[in-house]
């Protein structure tokens, strides 16, 4: 049983259509990309799952459950995280408070709890603090924990936003242009870190990537998109020598005369 299923999806603003008519599965446990020419309609993709777009027509059924219509924050409580290209951190906070704010979706203790202080609300902030430093320490950052946000290296910024998405705990992480910023080195680390979420904490990825050698190394799936439709879905030997896919990034030989 797939945890994602794309129906039909179809996104128009006024007159331009960003998304057409795209279906496509992802399925559980596994890593899965999104790729396309500027202007595909990735991004646009993304937001319609998480929830920040709402679709023209189409379904998004997510873990057995129609997801249409429901606010961000309540896919996010039903098992979805994001980061997003440009970096939302809160970047006047340290570490571990910013990975702490990804546990927000996930908490009980209302205004009694925190006016009073109650044992419950005590227990529920010692599990997010151990949450937080669980997933510091998952993907390497537990030593810049005090350190503010604004301050650390762009690199260690794009991993502080990928622990607080893990501390929702996802069963579907969403990545959007991690790679973005980094040097080739970094790229590899991040590879590694990708290929370990889905290894060990068993959850599906979907990303967003213009660097197809990470692309490559990296995903089990490939979709590719132009133009909002998609041209093209299998794995990365598929999808690279599929001749749709090579006139859509190289353009055909009548366009380069």
């Amino acid at each position: 049983m797939s945890l994602v299923k794309i129906k039909q999806l179809t996104l128009q603003f006024g007159g331009l259509t960003a998304v057409n008519d795209l279906s496509f599965e992802i399925p559980r446990e596994t890593i899965m990309s999104v790729i396309g020419p500027n202007g595909a309609g990735k991004t646009s993709v993304f937001n319609m799952i998480t929830g920040f777009y709402k679709p023209t027509k189409g379904d998004i059924v997510f873990d057995g459950t129609s997801i249409l219509g429901k606010k961000p924050s309540m896919i996010t409580q039903m098992g979805m995280a994001r980061t997003f290209q440009n970096l939302r951190l809160f970047p006047s906070l340290n570490v571990l408070e910013n990975v702490m704010s990804g546990m927000h979706s996930k908490t009980k203790q209302g205004i009694i709890g925190a006016l009073f202080h109650t044992p419950a609300q005590k227990r529920e902030e010692q599990t997010i603090v151990d949450v937080a430093y669980e997933c510091m320490e998952f993907v390497g950052i537990s030593s810049y924990a005090g350190r503010t946000a604004k301050n650390l290296p762009y690199g260690i910024q794009r991993y502080v936003e990928i622990a607080r998405a893990l501390a929702a705990r996802p069963k579907l992480l969403l990545l959007d242009e991690p790679a973005a910023g980094l040097n080739m080195s970094e790229k590899q680390d991040l590879i590694r870190l990708i290929r370990k979420i889905q290894r060990d904490l068993n959850i599906s990825v979907l990303l967003i990537e213009h660097d197809m050698g990470l692309v490559n190394q990296v995903s089990d799936h490939i979709v590719v998109l132009n133009y909002g439709q998609k041209i093209a879905a299998g794995t990365p030997s598929e999808v690279m020598n599929n001749p749709k896919v090579i006139e859509a990034y190289l353009g055909s030989e009548d366009e380069a005369i």
